[in-house]
């Protein structure tokens, strides 16, 4: 690392005061001559000159070579392939050239000479040109071949490595050269191209061949223990070899197992290298002796040194010996001559000697799972350990599972850092174990999607382990180990966001009748997302196909409860619903539940599904909230207090068995039997409810007496059930279809309600009419009953056709087909829509007029009772969309569309319509709204009502654009507009006003214009006409400033200067760059303001330029400059160059402004 030292003047100058009776040596007071200063240019010589006198710097500038060259050759015309010349430079040969040029993008150019040959010169970079060339001959000038023989074992020399050879001497002969497989028995290369390039190649070819016939390989084999010493340290004696015979010498690496030698090369220069390696060998294997040294393993790396620095001074002392370190083992091997190889074994048996005395090692274990945490993070624990005690410490890797921790180094920073390690184990296994309370659901939530939340919690707390429970055991224990202090930590921030978690984990469910959901769902899920986002909760609704009403809300408390009112809201808003109160003793609400809520549920069946909602447990409130249509909510109301009554008087209640297919037939339709029943009894019968697990307990409560008779009348009933008959009727077969079509829906609906009786019906394709019944006797005769009033309704059912366009078809379906859906549950009819005809639809009237031809395919089949037909044919006709047009004036079109047809696309999604509003070329006032008959008047209102808004911002627009004009001196411009604008925007913000100024350039520059509403730019006018009052009673006065002062009087951005203007209140101008008087500085104020900043501005001139004189002679004084001997100018007759002179020391392109140092500009007095 460099460091730099800042010299400044005051140290200088102590630094030279405290020199003066220092002796200045011989190199300190060195001047150099003005030729060591300035060196000449080189002459330039005659190439290959060689002058006695080096080039210097100059001549290790390498010249630059051009990147693009130039070849020309010629093509006789007997080798011309295209001799055509009427056509020269637009036949073949053009084409040819050209389609070259855009292959190897270089250019070329043809001339004919005057022997009707072919000059050809191509232009570009070296391989682009060689390329071209080849292509050229291979396409303008006609081929031959020929073939040259060379030993077959010289072909891969002709090749080179990867074929690179060969490609070059292709190039560059400009032919193809075809050499044989090597599993070809023929040697013959065959050359192609024209008669030079082929001469040329052969002659190459012939020069390799020739040239591997003077080269020759020989192996030799030695010991490998011998081939350290020919090759010497770091391969020096090899290569020496290898350079002084030129032979080429490869010895096998130590871990090759080969002692084989293999050298090649020019036959005497491999017979050269041969004799002396043989002779190495010789005088090693005389004098060479091994010899074993004893050390510790753990020793032999610090034996080595840092990179190997210990073992390397000994081997470049003693070249000729090898040392060898075993893996594991405490033998150093030592190999070479006798006298070198003792030297050795004293060097490192000293160094081994010094290392055990300075050095120790110890061994300590830990168990691997707190390594992680020895190491600290990114190594910093372990970083400090190793600086602060100067030692080694080796810890293994996690994948090894072993605790042996390993510390080398000084004896005494080995004990300390031992015991450092030992203390931070023992404080690790001493660690506390914290068990938190967390609920099972919340795990999921905790560990995050891929595990990335509880990462984030695991890096925040590094040293503590959270462990969480298996998904299986369904435990609500995790657990937190690590430091205590970190632990606390941990389990508050868990406890935090566990909390967190709790609160918007709060859930209510809402009870919303069945019809309403779709409303609450709104068209595209609009309302339910809304809600949803404007009270950030999830909103859960049950399916279609459930019989649930309960509307789920999820989230914090306040935003379920903010959910819940506006869920209730849309409610109220669409039925005629009554909510009431009743007053019970909170003591008797558990009662009046029943288990699992089956009581009050039976109430709530029973009065025709209103919901009945009773106070929290604990809270000791009375009052129960009943809610539903008027008159059920009446009656469910005097049936709890009945209940309450009989709670209070007598609770008496037993349970009957009864199988689960009895209960409905127990019930009867609409609830008549079991109404009955206690009716006559007084009893209250409580059947259980879906999701209870013993679906065959009938629970009776009420008086005893009233119990008991309950229980027999219903165990009569029973009996008679379980009396299982097998009956038969007569059903038209062409009814048989209705009973078994959508999977038996039918069947199974009689199943349910009559006991589970079972009906069958003869296979399709038998002609009998004959259906069986088998169940409880009264189940298999209210099943009859049942079937004949079908069978008697299928008859009297009719078929009324119903006349919409096809085109509107599917606006009638509605999306997945939902109003037709309803349109047969409401009416309980079928509905069959024809199919489609994909022919040109004729032109009808718009809005239902159906004077033209009816065709099949816009004819609609309802089938069911007459008076419901007629029902759903309203139904299915006023879903018939029809379209009207409204006059908007076209001027208020766009602002109708909005901004990207935002404001038209929320009217058709509030109205649920199709609005079209004309393009803008048509200038059209008509704008078409399309729907339903209801949507589209609700569509047309809105739209009118849009239309007088915009006329009405048009008017407050026409107010607002009142303008007033006002002269004021463009010199007090500034002024009213202020710092950044601040005065002119306070302006416009309290009158609410426009206010424009003029631009440069324009012919009126005194001119403001003020816009807006009549009285506001009036009252505007009136405060600038004010301001500017002021300003008049303002003066300027001019000073001039030395500008040196100037960048320290206005500080850094200013910041000295908007003091000043703020203390003195008045304005400061100082001259902008290249004025005419840079000195001359304005300020304006009121006139006693003025002279106060004036007085003060002079004052700091003179306190800023006296010190700035001062320091300009201290600078004067220290100044030395450079300095050389024997310069042209100090020679009799020359002179010292002028250095202001231009012509001596001309400027180089445009003129810089020298850089100034200080912002007090040149040291001048």
């Amino acid at each position: 690392m460099s460091s730099v030292a800042v010299l400044t003047q005051e140290s200088f100058a102590e630094h030279r005061s405290g020199l003066k009776d220092v002796e200045i040596t011989e190199d300190e007071a060195y001047i150099p001559t003005y030729l060591e200063a300035f060196p000449p240019l080189p002459d330039k010589g005659t190439p290959g000159e060689k002058t006695g006198e080096p080039a210097g710097a100059w001549s290790k500038i390498r010249p630059i070579k051009a990147s693009v060259i130039t070849q020309v050759f010629h093509v006789p015309l007997e080798e011309r392939r295209y001799k055509d010349n009427s056509q020269f430079g637009e036949g073949e040969e053009a084409k040819v050239c050209l389609d070259i040029m855009q292959k190897t993008g270089a250019h070329i150019e043809l001339s004919l000479a005057k022997d009707q040959g072919l000059s050809i010169m191509v232009t570009g970079k070296l391989d682009s040109v060689m390329k071209a060339r080849k292509e050229i001959v291979a396409q303008l000038q006609t081929q031959a071949s020929a073939t040259v023989l060379i030993p077959k074992e010289h072909h891969r020399f002709v090749i080179g490595k990867n074929g690179e050879k060969l490609q070059e001497l292709e190039l560059k002969t400009a032919t193809k050269i075809a050499i044989p497989r090597s599993d070809d028995p023929n040697a013959n290369i065959r050359i192609t191209g024209t008669k030079d390039g082929i001469e040329k190649a052969r002659h190459e070819i012939q020069l390799i061949s020739a040239e591997q016939d003077k080269r020759a390989v020989e192996r030799l084999s030695f010991e490998k223990a011998f081939h350290p010493f020919i090759a010497g340290a770091y391969n020096q004696l090899v290569q020496e070899v290898s350079q002084e015979t030129g032979a080429r010498i490869s010895i096998p690496p130590p871990s090759v197992p080969k002692d084989e030698i293999v050298i090649t090369g020019e036959k005497e220069a491999v017979a050269t290298a041969i004799a002396r390696i043989r002779a190495i060998y010789e005088d090693k294997a005389k004098s060479v002796i091994v010899v074993e040294v004893i050390a510790p393993a753990w020793l032999h790396r610090f034996i080595i040194g840092k990179k190997g620095q210990n073992i390397s001074r000994i081997t470049q002392q003693l070249p000729k010996v090898h040392i060898e370190f075993t893996d594991g083992e405490e033998c150093i091997s030592l190999e070479g001559p006798t006298e070198e190889v003792e030297q050795a074994q004293a060097q490192l048996q000293e160094i081994i000697k010094d290392l055990m005395a300075r050095m120790d090692y110890a061994e300590i274990n830990i168990d691997h799972r707190f390594h992680r945490h020895l190491i600290g993070k990114n190594g910093a624990n372990i970083n400090r350990i190793k600086e602060q005690y100067k030692v080694s410490v080796r810890i293994p890797q996690d994948s090894e599972h072993c605790g042996l921790v390993r510390i080398e180094g000084d004896p005494q920073g080995v004990q300390l850092a031992r015991k450092e390690l030992m203390d931070m184990a023992q404080r690790m296994e001493n660690e506390r174990t914290k068990d938190l309370i967390i609920e099972h659901k919340f795990h999921r939530t905790i560990i995050g999607q891929k595990g990335e939340k509880i990462k984030e919690v695991r890096d925040k707390f590094p040293e503590v382990i959270i462990i969480f429970p298996d998904q299986q055991q369904k435990s609500d224990i995790v657990q937190l180990r690590g430091p205590k202090n970190e632990v606390e930590k941990c389990a508050k921030f868990l406890q935090k966001l566990i909390a967190e978690l709790v609160e918007s984990s709060f859930s209510i469910s809402v009870p919303i009748h069945k019809q309403f959901h779709k409303n609450i769902i709104g068209k595209g899920g609009a309302n339910i997302k809304k809600i949803r986002e404007e009270t950030n909760t999830k909103i859960d609704l049950p399916t279609e196909n459930s019989n649930s009403e309960m509307i789920v809300i999820t989230g914090k408390k306040s935003s379920c409860e903010a959910a819940r009112d506006r869920i209730l809201a849309i409610q109220n808003e669409l039925a005629n619903l009554k909510e009431a109160e009743v007053s019970i003793p909170a003591k008797l609400h558990n009662s009046l539940i029943g288990s699992k809520g089956s009581l009050v549920r039976s109430v709530m069946e029973e009065c025709g599904g209103v919901h009945i909602h009773f106070p929290a447990e604990g809270s000791g409130l009375d009052k129960v909230t009943i809610r539903g249509p008027a008159e059920e909510v009446e009656r469910a109301r005097r049936q709890l207090l009945q209940l309450a009554e009989e709670k209070q008087v007598n609770n008496f209640s037993v349970e009957l068995q009864a199988k689960p297919e009895y209960h409905k037939f127990l019930i009867g339709k609409g609830g008549a039997n079991i109404r009955r029943v206690r009716d006559r009894t007084g009893a209250r019968i409580i059947f259980p409810s879906p999701d209870e697990p013993e679906q065959e307990h009938i629970t009776i409560m009420g008086k005893e007496e009233a119990v008991w008779l309950a229980q027999k009348e219903l165990e009569t009933l029973i009996q008679n059930l379980d009396d299982v008959i097998e009956d038969s009727m007569v059903v038209d077969p062409r009814h048989h279809r209705h009973f078994v079509c959508r999977r038996g829906q039918v069947l199974r609906e009689l199943a349910e309600e009559y006991g589970g009786v079972a009906v069958s019906f003869p296979r399709t394709g038998t002609q009998s009419d004959n259906i069986t019944l088998k169940g409880p006797r009264e189940c298999v005769d209210a099943a009859k009953k049942r079937i004949q009033e079908i069978v008697q309704d299928l008859e009297s059912q009719v078929n009324v056709e119903v006349l919409i366009p096809q085109r509107y078809h599917r606006a009638v379906m509605g999306p997945k087909g939902c109003k037709i859906q309803q349109i047969t549950r409401e009416h309980e009819v079928l509905i069959k829509f024809p199919d489609r005809d994909e022919s040109q639809e004729p032109a009808s009237p718009e809005n239902g007029d159906t004077d033209l031809i009816p065709r099949k395919c816009d004819i609609i089949i309802v089938t069911g009772q007459a008076e419901k037909c007629e029902l759903a044919r309203a139904a299915l006709l006023a879903l018939v969309p029809v379209t009207i047009d409204v006059e908007v004036s076209y001027d208020l079109h766009r602002y109708i569309i909005g901004q990207k047809g935002a404001g038209i696309r929320k009217m058709m999604e509030d109205y649920e319509v199709n609005i079209w509003v004309p393009q803008p070329e048509q200038q059209s006032d008509i704008i078409k709204i399309t729907g339903q008959v209801a949507n589209v008047e609700r569509a047309k209102q809105g739209l009118l009502e849009r239309v007088k808004e915009l006329q009405a911002e048009q008017e407050d627009r026409a107010l607002r654009s009142y303008k007033v004009t006002l002269s004021v001196d463009p010199k007090y411009h500034p002024k009213i507009i202020g710092r950044k604008g601040a005065v002119i925007s306070q302006i416009r913000k309290d009158y609410d006003v426009n206010v424009q100024f003029p631009d440069k350039g324009e012919e009126q520059q005194d001119v403001i214009v003020i816009s807006g509403y009549e009285r506001n730019a009036n009252e505007a006018r009136a405060a600038i006409v004010q301001l500017v009052a002021a300003l008049q009673d303002m003066v300027s006065e001019d000073i001039r400033l030395d500008r040196r002062v100037h960048a320290r009087i206005i500080g850094a951005r200013g910041k000295a200067i908007r003091k000043l203007m703020e203390e003195f209140k008045v304005d400061i101008r100082f001259p902008q760059p290249g004025s005419e008087d840079p000195s001359k500085v304005t300020v304006t104020g009121l006139p006693e303001n003025v002279d106060n900043a004036t007085d003060h501005l002079l004052n700091l001139e003179e306190e800023y330029v006296s010190w700035q004189c001062r320091t300009a002679d201290d600078n004067k004084a220290l100044a030395k400059g450079f300095v050389v001997r024997d310069a042209p100018w100090n020679a009799q007759g020359n002179k010292a160059p002028d250095m202001s002179s231009a012509e001596e020391f001309p400027t180089f392109g445009s003129g810089i402004a020298p850089k100034q140092t200080s912002a007090w500009g040149p040291k001048k007095c």
